[in-house]
């Protein structure tokens, strides 16, 4: 009987910590519906995976003034009609101890054009608001930091911050290893 009133215990506490327990893991779309909110309905999506090589990584961060965590690098090329409408990479980082995953939208140009949250495991406070990511479209690499043009948002400070770094890199990558490549 003292078993039974135990397990019975440690059932109920554990029921009740989970219903106490925050639980922040927000994932907003699939790698799907980031293509079409990315590209539209009617684009057809190739992938093109990138290895750059030494020096190309050295030119990216420097370009970037973020390190690379891999010496891969996906993009995604939207077309309509044969034509390049736009390029899209997802960008996952820690923002403080949890994960972030960002799409980062680059017009048939390279310059960026949005960037929206695909994820957020941190605490819904410290996500930017749409309005935030808005302020980044048309902005070269040269351009994104804060400044006068991108404001940044007190108690969501490491997270925008995150996003500038996903999109500076995203930018470096492009500008080194596809721009010249796809003329």
């Amino acid at each position: 009987m003292l078993f039974s009133k135990f397990t019975r215990f440690l059932l109920i506490l554990i029921a009740s910590s989970l219903l106490v327990s925050p639980s922040f893991a927000k994932v907003f779309y699939s790698k799907e519906e980031a293509m079409k909110l990315a590209f539209g309905d009617d684009a057809t999506v190739e992938m093109m995976s990138l290895f750059p090589t030494p020096e190309e990584v050295a030119k990216i961060e420097q370009l970037a003034k973020v390190k690379l965590e891999s010496n891969l690098f996906s993009f995604y090329v939207g077309k309509k009609q044969g034509q390049i409408i736009g390029y899209a990479a997802i960008e996952s980082h820690n923002v403080r101890t949890k994960p972030e995953t960002l799409l980062v939208v680059l017009d048939a140009e390279g310059k960026l054009r949005n960037v929206y949250t695909l994820a957020f495991h941190e605490p819904p406070e410290y996500q930017p608001p749409a309005r935030w990511y808005e302020q980044l479209g048309n902005h070269t690499l040269e351009q994104l930091s804060f400044s006068q043009d991108i404001q940044g948002i007190s108690g969501a400070t490491l997270s925008t911050r995150a996003a500038l770094n996903a999109a500076r890199k995203v930018l470096a990558v492009y500008q080194v290893s596809v721009k010249d490549k796809q003329k």
